[in-house]
């Protein structure tokens, strides 16, 4: 069992200096030297959503205290906040790692359902087999960001990245759709309960932000509810509520010409100072500061 006090965090920051790091200030870092990352000795939360395709060698961990094993054509994935330890590589482990904050995440996806499925399958599918074409699919896309993100010349580089990175995303969201359609594991019930809690979230948070509306639609008490969330993602159910919310708010301010008072009644908010009031509490901006950036 980890022990809470032991768990240490690990930022982007520290990852620029693994070796051969390419990256930008948004928070984006490309990498294929994760062999030089520092091995940790303690249990390590990760604070950044980190993929990675194995090209070489061999490597093994534990997230969440699950045993992970990598080999060559694997490709990995830890969502934030998802405790890493145990960890141990052979000496000639290679990967192509790609590591994004949540926050640069969140600026180029285009809806919320694109956070959840990647969040969802990581959870339940840590490490996953590519086949060869999707190893050379990954490989080229990781060759062109690098390339792109190199170009400090190009005036829409932070744009192009972050299309390129939107595009890589929908590539690698159809292994999630081969491995989910030939899955044949049973699922536990936690997991079951959380993944249909997020499904009645994508569909109902407009409308309902209430933990206990939720917990009534599955059956169950709020209680176990925030109880089962919590250990299956390590985010409470009003956290996942409320990171739906604003990640919806953003994209209406960033990708519609909607006023923010149409935003506040599209999104059944009282009005549209609770609406400043709440997104200015989640991300430190109001929403019309927000779209002028």
């Amino acid at each position: 069992m980890v022990k809470k006090h032991n768990i240490i965090d690990t930022t982007l920051e520290e990852a620029k200096l693994w070796g051969n790091a390419e990256y930008m200030e948004d928070g984006l870092i490309l990498t294929d030297r994760i062999a030089n990352a520092p091995i940790p000795q303690d249990p390590t939360r990760m604070n950044f959503i980190l993929m990675a395709l194995c090209r070489k060698g061999r490597a093994q961990y534990s997230i969440d205290t699950r045993e992970q094993q990598v080999r060559p054509g694997d490709l990995l994935f830890i969502s934030e906040r998802h405790i890493v330890d145990n960890y141990m590589a052979s000496p000639d482990f290679e990967c192509l790692c790609i590591m994004v904050s949540t926050e640069f995440y969140h600026s180029f996806v285009m809806n919320v359902k694109n956070v959840s499925s990647l969040l969802l399958f990581s959870m339940n599918n840590p490490v996953v087999s590519l086949t060869p074409r999707e190893i050379q699919v990954f490989g080229n896309y990781f060759q062109t960001i690098r390339e792109k993100m190199t170009d400090k010349s190009h005036h829409y580089r932070t744009e192009l990245v972050k299309a390129l990175l939107l595009a890589m995303f929908y590539d690698m969201s159809n292994v999630i759709y081969r491995v989910e359609q030939s899955d044949e594991k049973t699922r536990s019930r936690a997991d079951a309960i959380f993944a249909n809690f997020v499904r009645l979230l994508e569909e109902n948070f407009r409308e309902q932000r209430r933990v206990s509306w939720y917990a009534e639609q599955l059956c169950i008490t709020p209680k176990y509810l925030s109880e089962i969330v919590k250990r299956v993602s390590k985010r409470t159910p009003n956290e996942w509520i409320d990171n739906y919310v604003v990640l919806e708010v953003r994209v209406l301010l960033k990708n519609s010409t909607k006023s923010i008072k149409e935003i506040t009644e599209e999104l059944h908010f009282p009005n549209q100072s609770f609406l400043g009031k709440y997104f200015k509490e989640h991300v430190g901006i109001s929403p019309s500061v927000y779209r002028k950036r």
